[in-house]
């Protein structure tokens, strides 16, 4: 097989999607797989949908996501530049040789003049289509003399360049995922390759600058599945040797029909995005899976397994391990059905892999920014080792930990209603008076005094339990007692059932 060389091409339109991210995902796995180069290349033809930050917001997303390039604008490369603005001189040499071979024409039409064709044949229940059939009757380069076309292209008439799409010809193509397709020219129109602004559409730029980088393998979603049969036929204009093309499968929002979407993430309260996104223009924030607490292995793991599977039981991987594992064997054709549930339980698998010491100097970090609590980084690492099996995000430690930081001050009424009963303050008292007597106030041996007291005193060990567990906690969760205990310390404890006692009585 040649050298493989792929790109991701975002153009800087908005916030990278999640789709776009597997995108580059996918990239990246087949070119590391195979010893391959992974390019980044900035398809910004469109100025017109220009968003200010976007670019630098789609670099860092990829960084954050563990996606590396060989070659962008930033680490540099031979084939550069790699921003089709900075490449705008040499479009027009590929246009004007497709004029020269007959492979494309100019349109003179203009915007109104195509609105007014597309609403007639609205008004008759039909669609306008510039193709190998209406070109016959438009303004353009092969209806009118060449001396006029000569003439308004001196003169500064506005214009379009036209692929011309050859009349009932069967285009044959193969995609890695789809495999065989054949598409008939009939069904297809004469998409705009050039603007007389000088810029190219991204059908005219991304054949070129694919050819010039030395693209083998194209990969991209199944939304320019329709887009193929045109690139193909470019390439065989041009007498170049088109790529290999794989089409991914859509991603499908969690429920109903249709493709994942901004709105859908605003509806049901998950991102859509990487990273957290400020519009520039209207000051409206979308959240991010970074910002959200989510680990970026996780959010990665996550994606490569909508629309892919290793043909094994395995969910939790690596990027070493993706890297090999993958192939487009694999990738599904039906689109991929995004799991908000599934999304939060990797999280959780990655977040119990991290040691306790890990994990809690990211809570040290949490607390101190949004409570507000500086706190012991041993004390909180071994808080976090108690609890850390029970969340799926580092922030969730606060609705399970709460309690080693601050004594309750409330007590839940739900708890109190089941469990305080009308013995419950005399047991409270005794077990003070235990507790407070424990030399060795390892959690360990707690454990094994409080043990030994309610069996040989035959008290019950969930009235005791229960009731300290409100006492120390406030509510009816939290580790085993006998831990608690232990990290909060025998005064502290002794503090909190005097302060139960004075208000459950």
């Amino acid at each position: 097989m040649k050298e493989v060389r792929v790109r991701f091409a975002p153009s800087p339109t908005g916030p990278l999607h999640i789709g776009g991210v597997r995108t580059a995902l996918y990239n990246y796995l087949f070119a590391k797989k195979n010893g391959g180069k992974m390019i980044l290349r900035i398809e910004d033809t469109d100025q017109t949908r220009f968003v200010p930050g976007a670019e630098e917001y789609i670099v860092k997303s990829l960084d954050w996501c563990g996606i590396k390039f060989d070659e962008s604008d930033i680490v540099g490369g031979e084939y550069g530049p790699y921003r089709q603005s900075d490449r705008k001189p040499l479009y027009k040499q590929y246009s004007d040789e497709l004029i020269e071979k007959g492979f494309a024409y100019y349109a003179f039409d203009t915007a109104e003049e195509l609105d007014k064709y597309r609403a007639e044949a609205e008004a008759e229940k039909k669609t306008f289509i510039y193709n190998a059939e209406s070109r016959k009757t438009l303004r353009n380069s092969l209806t009118i003399a060449a001396e006029e076309v000569e003439k308004m292209i001196n003169d500064g008439i506005p214009y379009t360049v036209r692929f011309k799409m050859p009349e009932n010809y069967e285009v044959r193509m193969h995609d890695i995922i789809r495999g065989d397709i054949k598409v008939n020219t009939n069904t297809l129109d004469d998409k705009v390759l050039f603007k007389s602004d000088g810029m190219p559409t991204y059908h005219l730029a991304n054949i070129v600058d694919d050819h010039l980088m030395k693209i083998s393998h194209v990969i991209r979603g199944e939304e320019w599945l329709p887009s193929m049969p045109l690139h193909v036929l470019l390439y065989q204009a041009f007498g170049w040797e088109a790529p290999e093309f794989a089409h991914l499968p859509l991603l499908l929002k969690p429920d109903g029909n249709g493709k994942l979407s901004k709105r859908d993430g605003d509806r049901l309260g998950f991102p859509v995005f990487p990273l957290r996104w400020v519009d520039p223009k209207s000051g409206e924030v979308s959240s991010g899976y970074r910002e959200s607490g989510y680990y970026s292995e996780a959010f990665i793991n996550m994606l490569a397994l909508l629309g892919w599977n290793p043909g094994t039981e395995q969910e939790i991987f690596s990027m070493e391990e993706l890297i090999e594992a993958f192939s487009f064997e694999h990738c599904t054709k039906s689109g991929a059905r995004f799991n908000v549930d599934k999304t939060k339980w990797f999280n959780h698998e990655y977040l119990l892999k991290k040691d306790k010491e890990e994990v809690g100097e990211e809570y040290l970090q949490w607390l101190e920014e949004e409570k507000g609590i500086k706190a012991d980084r041993d004390y909180v690492v071994k808080v976090a080792g108690l609890v850390k099996d029970r969340v799926n995000f580092v922030k969730e430690l606060w609705d399970q930990s709460f309690f080693f930081f601050e004594a309750p001050t409330t007590y839940d009424e739900v708890t109190v209603k089941k469990r305080w009963k009308e013995n419950s303050p005399e047991l409270m008292r005794m077990a003070k008076e235990l507790i407070n007597g424990i030399e060795d106030f390892s959690a360990e041996n707690i454990e094994k005094v409080l043990n030994d007291w309610i069996t040989s005193n035959e008290l019950g060990m969930g009235p005791v339990m229960n009731g300290l567990r409100l006492m120390l906690v406030g509510a009816g969760k939290g580790p085993h007692i006998h831990e608690i205990l232990e990290l909060i310390g025998k005064e502290e404890a002794v503090k909190r059932i005097d302060k139960g006692l004075e208000v459950l009585g």
